[in-house]
């Protein structure tokens, strides 16, 4: 199912980063967002949608608004054992 998306210009910000650094593209972000492996709680009503990627986890925050996911930021980081929830 494809979920409405909506981009802060921060995370527009740093998906460019982190496409310039690893590749990641807008669309992989999406693709996060609507087929992630977790989504987890972040901190006030914040949720954190995440994937195993390039040996690491890369996690798209974002807020659900009137029925769309908006993006907050995105980031991939090697802290595997520090986000990851194993079930």
């Amino acid at each position: 199912m494809q979920t409405n998306i909506v981009w802060t210009k921060h995370a527009e910000s740093r998906q460019k980063e982190w496409e310039r650094r690893l590749g990641i593209t807008r669309g992989e972000v999406e693709d996060v967002l609507n087929k992630a492996e977790q989504v987890v709680p972040g901190d006030m009503n914040v949720r954190v949608a995440q994937v195993r990627k390039h040996g690491g986890i890369l996690r798209v925050l974002f807020v659900e608004e009137k029925g769309k996911r908006k993006v907050i930021t995105v980031y991939w980081t090697s802290k595997v054992e520090k986000y990851w929830k194993e079930k």
